[in-house]
């Protein structure tokens, strides 16, 4: 761990520029799900009770440059001040002088949020002088803020580098949870990635063949692996122009002693609609009428088995066409089996991902593994081994 976190900085009476990521669904003018607040609050809280001056850094949209009322982050300050438990300030000004010198009126243990740092070019261009003078906004930068840290943008990897700097608790349990899966894990490891498309997870798995003793293919990418043996997947969402790269794939985990488990036996459905007419078959036998929209029994009993070898698991993508029943079935059994063995102290279990993220939630699994990201991209990113810019910075800045 070469960061620092915030235990390595005298917060007391400082400006904490803490860069967060509070871009969140909303309607009619209401967060409509904020779970990307309240992994906020630790981080925030802290530093406020150490008696830091709290200045939020957050992007909203993509307003591409431009002032745009609606992405303007006034209207997540009410939500803000109900998760932190007090009145959160705005910077209704828009001058950097003005910013400034709010900044600078701030008490021990206030807390506020600048205005959208999309709005100004300088933000995505990652312009020096723009970062230098948003780092005027503080004394010290906290970025908290992984779900962000793969795009190299001024609030992300440009104040970095004048001021000094450490990780928020979220980035940090971030960081900790990715080592532990993937740098320094306990094997056999495990990987579950699925998806509509092997096309988007090229990367992925490439590297996390030599990294992992076994990857569960699941979802519409398992038709291509299955069709690149020869398999007559029926009406199944399948890349075909992909037939030869499964193969290699397929050659590279066999030459990296990697095993690949695809499903043994599959549920189809003439159509994909919630109570379609299902029918379960065994992997080479799909109709040829019919698509495959989950794995069969047999398949579900085979991850399990795979599951109960493994101390540490990561996940990426469903195993079917979890958003309709009965094609949900396979991801919630294999999800709720990991999850009861991450609960027993027996698995070490990380997941990320928008569809996963879902999937472990509609489930009810997700409380029970032992870490979640809700970064989406950045997750994405670093289990394709991609340097992230975000993170980068914070150990360039302790080197």
């Amino acid at each position: 761990m070469t960061w620092k976190t915030l235990d390595a900085l005298d917060l007391a009476g400082k400006r904490v520029l803490t860069r967060v990521d509070i871009n969140v669904p909303m309607a009619d003018g209401k967060v409509t799900d904020a779970t990307r607040i309240e992994r906020i609050v630790p981080t925030v809280k802290e530093i406020t009770e150490k008696g830091g001056r709290v200045v939020l850094l957050a992007h909203f949209g993509r307003p591409k440059g431009q002032n745009v009322p609606e992405m303007s982050l006034v209207h997540l300050i009410p939500a803000l001040s109900e998760h932190f438990g007090q009145t959160v300030q705005f910077t209704h000004d828009d001058t950097y002088e003005s910013v400034v010198a709010q900044t600078k009126t701030l008490n021990n243990g206030d807390i506020l949020l600048v205005e959208n740092t999309r709005f100004y070019p300088g933000e995505t261009a990652n312009d020096p002088e723009f970062a230098e003078k948003m780092a005027a906004f503080g004394d010290i930068y906290c970025n908290d803020a992984f779900s962000a840290a793969h795009r190299a943008h001024a609030s992300t990897a440009g104040v970095v580098t004048h001021l000094p700097a450490c990780a928020g608790r979220l980035m940090q349990a971030e960081l900790e949870a990715l080592e532990k899966a993937l740098s320094t894990p306990t094997h056999p490891v495990v990987a579950v990635v699925g998806g509509a498309k092997v096309s988007t997870k090229l990367d992925l798995l490439g590297n996390l063949i030599p990294k992992v003793d076994q990857i569960i293919i699941g979802g519409g990418m398992a038709n291509t692996f299955l069709a690149a043996q020869g398999v007559n997947v029926g009406k199944s969402l399948c890349e075909h122009d992909l037939l030869d790269t499964a193969r290699k794939i397929m050659a590279k985990a066999k030459d990296g002693n990697c095993e690949l488990v695809l499903p043994v036996d599959v549920v189809t459905a003439s159509e994909f609609k919630a109570g379609a007419d299902a029918h379960t078959c065994d992997a080479d036998a799909c109709p040829a009428d019919q698509m495959i929209l989950d794995a069969g029994p047999k398949s579900i009993a085979r991850i399990k088995s795979v599951l109960d070898a493994a101390k540490t698991l990561v996940w990426n993508g469903p195993l079917g066409a979890f958003e309709i029943p009965p094609f949900n079935t396979g991801t919630d059994a294999a999800a709720l089996h990991a999850a009861s063995l991450s609960k027993a102290g027996r698995l070490v279990s990380v997941a990320g991902g928008g569809d996963t993220v879902a999937a472990l939630n509609t489930s009810g699994a997700a409380d029970d593994f032992s870490y979640i990201s809700t970064a989406g991209g950045a997750f994405l990113e670093w289990l394709e081994g991609k340097t992230l810019p975000g993170v980068a910075a914070l150990e360039a800045a302790n080197d």
